[in-house]
Order: structure tokens, then C-alpha cells, then sequence
């Protein structure tokens, strides 16, 4: 079976198209490289031994989305991961955000449903559920308005999800709303590797240590949380590929509960930017050289997840730990400066 993985030389992308081979699917990968590398195919052939098809393509634009499945007509599952994802540049660019996480999932969405490719996986995001009101925050916890033009996107998304399964008999799709994802491939061939100023907690910590930054920004110590740090609920990036895995097979053996499910993919622990530079600190023996700034825009205080649903319904849960992803994070970091 062929699988389209969008945005798939990207960090979460790069992971389960890993695992899909591994578990024996023929893979594409659709990538515009604005945020990955082709170095990113070596890696995932250095693990799995063999290649990926790939096609250079942007999403955004309609006549490159009809290519792919014209290219492709084998195609039976898509995995959707394309998209602009950084909260702070949202705020900075919101029509950026909005022209490339809208337009391209519409564009995919039209060819699905005039192919009667009926199963799709929506990379989503806990940022949907903006400030919750109470922790861990469930599936049925209400989505308010989004703190940033990136949780819009997320939430504006699975509407038109929910719309088109809706209107299109037989086409079914899950949204997997994970929390933090941070780590890399254990093998320290695939990892997080953002272009220019990293945007995400983790590859800023490792590029710290590695003495790429100068210091690491905390972004606020005055929440009301125990060490006045926001709290996260950080995933290893390998048990999050292989909650994709999973979420696509219940599609593909007709188990759904209904044509359009969503699920927190978490570990069902917070843990503080502090908790982080400690625990990092702990697992290399790297001192970190940290200053605090002030709080950024877009953030929340503190979120986590109620992972009772996925493990429940899909029969996942998170096996790896924060020292697990932090120790392999630092060995990616490492490869690439040996590299």
C-alpha cells in the first residue's frame, strides 16, 4: 500500500515515514524543502534501508497538488503534516501561516475526495484548545479562541475536516492532537533540524550546549507554576510516528468509531522549561548558559494531556521518557556537528 506523507522531510514527517517502512508501506514524500533538507532521504535510508519516493513540490499551489496523484495514482492513505508551525513566527506572519496551513490542506482535500482516497491523518495540535481551563485537558475539553495564528490554523483545519466528512460519503479522517514533540531517531540519523534561529524549546537547548547560540532565552519565570516556567507536555518524537502508524491502520481496517475522530497524543505529564534545562543538564553533563527574557506572545501558562482516549481506542501510549528524548536529541546534535 502507498502512502503520501506530506511535509515529510520534516521532524514528525522524517520519523513516520521511518516507521512506515518499517512496517512494510510503500512511502511518498511531498516536501517544498522550506524547513528540511534532501540530506533528510539518507538518513531515512541509513535506517530503513531503502529510499522513499520523493517529489519537490509546494502545497500551496493547486496544479502541483493534482501532480502528485497524477504522478501517483496508487496512492491509498495520507498522512498530512505540511505546514508552517512555529507559534511566535505565526504571530510575527499570520498570513503566512494562514496562505500555507489552509490553503494546501484544501488543495489536498479536493483531490481526496474527487479520488475517493478515503483515508486521512490531520497533523493537529493541542494548541487548539488554547488556555484550558482544566488539567490534564481531554478530547471534550472545549476549544476556545486560539492564543496564536497557528492554533487558528490547527482549529480552522480540522472544521474543514469535519465539513468534508461531512459532505463526502465513505472519507474518514483522524486528527492526532499532540502536545510537545521533541527527541530524535536513536540512531542519531534523523532529528529536529530547523533553518536559522530555532523556534522550538529543544533543538535551542541542544544548539546551546553545542555552542551554536550564545545563551538560551526562558521565555518568562513569573507563571503561576511551580518554578514560574511554562509547562509542556513533551513527546518523544518515535513514540509520536508510531501513534501515526496506528491512527492510519484503523482507518485503513474500518475501525472507526465515527468518520472523523480526534486524539491527545501526549505522555499525560507537564513538565517546565526548567524541568527541561535540569533534566537536560542531568543526562549530558553539558552546563546550559541560560538568560530569562520576557514572556513571548501566543503562549499559554501550562498544558498537558488526558492520553486515556488514545490508549483506549488506538492501544498507544508514550514508552519513552524525557531523559530518553533529551539524551537522543543531544546525540543528533552531536552527529550533525561531527557531520
Amino acid at each position: 500500500m502507498k502512502v503520501l506523507v506530506t511535509g515529510g522531510l520534516g521532524f514528525i514527517g522524517s520519523h513516520t515515514v521511518v516507521e512506515l517502512q518499517q512496517k512494510g508501506y510503500d512511502v511518498l514524500v511531498v516536501d517544498n524543502l522550506s524547513n528540511s533538507t534532501p540530506a533528510v532521504l539518507e538518513g531515512i535510508e541509513s535506517i530503513t534501508g531503502q529510499k522513499p519516493y520523493f517529489e519537490k513540490l509546494d502545497l500551496r499551489y493547486k496544479d502541483a497538488v493534482q501532480k502528485i496523484f497524477e504522478l501517483h495514482p496508487d496512492i491509498e492513505g495520507v498522512i498530512h503534516f505540511a505546514a508552517s508551525k512555529a507559534v511566535g513566527e505565526s504571530v510575527e506572519k499570520p498570513l503566512l501561516y494562514y496562505e500555507n496551513n489552509i490553503s494546501s490542506l484544501i488543495y489536498l482535500l479536493k483531490e481526496l475526495t474527487n479520488r475517493n482516497i478515503n483515508n486521512f491523518i490531520f497533523s493537529s495540535s493541542c494548541t487548539v484548545y488554547g488556555e484550558p481551563d482544566d488539567l490534564p485537558v481531554t478530547e471534550q475539553a472545549p476549544i476556545k479562541p486560539a492564543l496564536s495564528p497557528y492554533g487558528n490554523t490547527k482549529q480552522i483545519g480540522e472544521e474543514i475536516i469535519n465539513d468534508t466528512v461531512n459532505a463526502y460519503a465513505g472519507f474518514k479522517a483522524i486528527a492526532l492532537r499532540y502536545f510537545n514533540p521533541i527527541g530524535a531517531h536513536p540512531s542519531g540519523e534523523i532529528g529536529e533540524l530547523p533553518r536559522g534561529i530555532p523556534q522550538n524549546l529543544v533543538p535551542f537547548v541542544t544548539q546551546t550546549a553545542a555552542g551554536i547560540r550564545k545563551e538560551l532565552s526562558v521565555f518568562g519565570n513569573d507563571y503561576p507554576t511551580p518554578d514560574g516556567t511554562a509547562i509542556r507536555d513533551y513527546i518523544h518524537v518515535v513514540d509520536l510516528a508510531q501513534a501515526h502508524i496506528i491512527a492510519l491502520e484503523r482507518l485503513f481496517n474500518n475501525k472507526q468509531k465515527s468518520n472523523f475522530e480526534v486524539f491527545n497524543i501526549g505522555t499525560g505529564q507537564g513538565s517546565s522549561v526548567m524541568e527541561i534545562i535540569k533534566t537536560f543538564e542531568k543526562v549530558t553533563g553539558v552546563p546550559l548558559n541560560y538568560k530569562i527574557v520576557d514572556r513571548r506572545p501566543g503562549d499559554v501558562v501550562a498544558v498537558w494531556a488526558d492520553t486515556q482516549l488514545a490508549t483506549n481506542e488506538l492501544g498507544w501510549q508514550a514508552k519513552l521518557g524525557l531523559e530518553d528524548a533529551l539524551r537522543d536529541a543531544w546525540q543528533w546534535q552531536q552527529n550533525l556537528v561531527s557531520k
